[in-house]
């Protein structure tokens, strides 16, 4: 014959576990995977914004880089032009083979 629940001295404790399990299943299987979501959306922004931030900084570095090699041979106007000129001429050329690049696996 069952006893009565409220006798068993096991009672609050089953009963505080069977309730802390299922909320930690809902938790794991709502809250878990979102905020592995906003992790990695939050990383991916982080990473975006220094990737962007470093080749800012590596083409001020060469275009610098540029204008000092140049300005042995050339005066201070003519090398900043110079270096002007042959860092976009780079950029304006990778630009022209990924633009090509576009569509390549459509055709």
């Amino acid at each position: 014959m069952p006893a009565n629940p409220l006798t068993d001295p096991n009672w609050a404790d089953e009963t505080t576990d069977t309730v802390v399990r299922l909320v930690g299943n809902i938790r794991d299987k709502t809250t878990t995977p979102l905020v592995y979501a906003a992790r990695g959306l939050v990383f991916g922004i982080i990473a975006v914004l220094l990737g962007v931030f470093a080749v800012i900084i590596a083409l001020v570095m060469v275009t610098r880089g540029a204008h000092e090699a140049l300005s042995n041979w050339f005066d201070h106007e003519r090398s900043v032009y110079v270096s002007y000129l042959a860092v976009g001429t780079i950029l304006s050329l990778i630009g022209l083979w990924l633009f090509r690049k576009r569509n390549a696996n459509a055709s």
